[in-house]
């Protein structure tokens, strides 16, 4: 991913958890998510790894004010955003480019 910044929504494989994070290297970002780097994270706690929606933005300002406007919305919203851009809730990660 170039420069800028990148919103995206991971799930667990029973697709129960949602999580919501900013960054400005997703890939980078889900490989740490993956390897449970940090592994008292809720990530890691709900096995959250799975990447079913993202969305690039030339400013990492842009992204952030996008996680927190995604932060609040109801699970109802955010399942429906997911099911626009995913029907299917396959997991996007094998879509990234390692830059």
């Amino acid at each position: 991913m170039k420069r800028g910044g990148c919103v995206y929504i991971l799930t667990n494989h029973t697709h129960t958890v949602l999580y919501i994070g900013v960054t400005s290297d997703l890939y980078f970002r889900m490989v740490e998510h993956r390897d449970k780097k940090y592994p008292n994270s809720f990530t890691a706690k709900y096995n959250c790894n799975k990447l079913i929606h993202y969305e690039q933005f030339e400013s990492i300002e842009e992204a952030i004010s996008k996680e927190k406007q995604l932060k609040n919305w109801r699970r109802e919203w955010k399942i429906n955003l997911i099911n626009e851009s995913n029907p299917n809730w396959i997991d996007l990660f094998d879509t990234l480019e390692d830059n």
